[in-house]
């Protein structure tokens, strides 16, 4: 069994953006309930089926398969909830860690959020400037709930 543990901050600043290209991810959810997510999405030209446990503070059971891009496109476009999520990831090094930082687009127009992956929920990491609120325990930002609950719709 595959585990994820990641922590998820707001982005503060724009300061990130010239540290690296952006690969487009379009994603749709075949279920959405608290105990699995299931995940079909695409990564620039390949595709993915990924299936992840209910939250336990930072981890959750991940297991994540490609498939046929075609394969995926298809349950994107007929199957999934909407909306889908569309947006930009960037991949950026800093401190012996990768960030990575979510444009959205569409219904979560607005929202930038930045995650890394961690060997263990205690792991200290130093936070780059460009960081703001740490909302790892926040459900509303879990790319899963940005479908029923849309980042447009949420209330300043």
């Amino acid at each position: 069994m595959g585990i994820e543990i990641e922590r998820k901050f707001l982005v503060s600043s724009d300061e990130w953006r010239d540290l690296a290209d952006g690969v487009d991810y379009r994603q749709g959810y075949l279920s959405t309930i608290k105990e699995r997510t299931v995940r079909v999405r695409t990564v620039g030209k390949r595709g993915f089926l990924t299936i992840k446990g209910i939250s336990i503070g930072a981890s959750r059971a991940e297991y994540e398969y490609e498939i046929p891009v075609d394969d995926t496109h298809e349950m994107l476009d007929e199957l999934c909830e909407r909306p889908l999520i569309e947006k930009r990831r960037y991949r950026i090094p800093y401190a012996d860690l990768i960030w990575e930082v979510d444009e959205f687009f569409g219904e979560n127009h607005g929202l930038v959020v930045a995650e890394v992956e961690l060997a263990s929920e205690d792991q200290q990491v130093d936070l780059p400037s460009w960081i703001g609120e740490e909302v790892t325990g926040d459900p509303r930002y879990f790319n899963a709930n940005l479908v029923a609950q849309p980042f447009s719709t949420w209330e300043s």
